[in-house]
């Protein structure tokens, strides 16, 4: 059969309805109608088409270990919340999930309670204390909580080329009664790399490309819903208009000026500091 404006949809769903694996063949086959009729409503260019190929191009050149360009890409979309909403419909007592991000490393060192991930990082002194437990209120020993943060100008390890060992990440894991110590410094509200496609894209539109103050969290417990979240900085710039749409009511916390005295690892300290509070609650997979 020839091909024609008509029929050129149809044969192209034909021949990926042959996957072998029945899940392959329905999102082939879906994606190529979405992509059909989303050429065929903008009338897409031979040359606008052209830019699009040239422009995922350059985002997987500048990906790497440290960099996820694509990652950035579906996160400005929408599309990572979207995946998020759809994959994590948990009660309303558990905590929500939000987005990734760009920036996580695999292999984050183990850190005992009240760990200093800062470790001598200019910045104001921050503790976030808390317990992880189940829905009905159960504490969970010895849950890993990885964590990883920008620093105080906004900054993240994968954007230090010269930095080859751990900075801003650790990952903690809950005691016997499930509470759990992390020390670090406040985080900074930082505007998403602006040095690749994702940043070229976003300067042709009046999009805000900050996003607010937050500390990441991944929580991969057995027998429990994978968790990836994010707790935010109460009052901080960007709530609004965060540029990956992953801010949640649930996820912003107060973090409460404390004198210079003991802090809530037991340690003293000699200059005020922040102290933020929240409870992971995991539900059931």
């Amino acid at each position: 059969m020839f091909v024609d404006d008509d029929n050129i949809t149809d044969l192209a769903v034909q021949r990926w309805a042959t996957a072998h694996s029945p899940r392959l063949a329905e999102l082939m086959t879906g994606l190529v109608r979405h992509l059909h009729e989303f050429a065929r409503d903008v009338r897409l260019t031979e040359d606008e088409w052209m830019a699009a190929i040239e422009w995922l191009t350059a985002a997987g050149r500048i990906s790497g270990d440290k960099r996820q360009e694509l990652i950035l890409t579906s996160d400005v979309l929408g599309l990572s919340m979207l995946v998020v909403q759809l994959n994590n419909q948990s009660s309303p007592e558990a905590t929500p999930a939000t987005v990734l991000g760009p920036f996580h490393i695999d292999g984050s060192p183990a850190a005992p309670y009240g760990f200093d991930m800062s470790d001598g990082i200019p910045g104001t002194p921050l503790f976030i204390t808390g317990r992880v437990t189940d829905l009905d209120g159960t504490p969970l020993p010895h849950a890993v909580l990885d964590a990883w943060q920008a620093d105080a100008d906004g900054t993240y390890e994968s954007q230090l080329p010269a930095i080859d060992e751990a900075r801003l990440r650790a990952k903690y894991r809950t005691r016997e009664d499930g509470t759990y110590c992390i020390r670090t410094i406040a985080p900074r509200g930082y505007a998403i790399p602006m040095d690749g496609p994702v940043g070229d894209l976003i300067r042709k539109t009046d999009i805000s490309y900050f996003r607010p103050a937050h500390v990441h969290f991944l929580i991969d417990e057995p027998g429990y819903q994978r968790l990836i979240t994010h707790l935010f900085q109460e009052d901080s710039e960007y709530l609004d208009s965060d540029v990956v749409f992953g801010t949640k009511d649930a996820l912003i916390v107060s973090f409460t000026e404390r004198p210079a005295g003991v802090a809530p690892d037991g340690t003293t300290l000699e200059v005020p500091y922040l102290h933020a509070e929240y409870d992971f609650v995991l539900q059931r997979a």
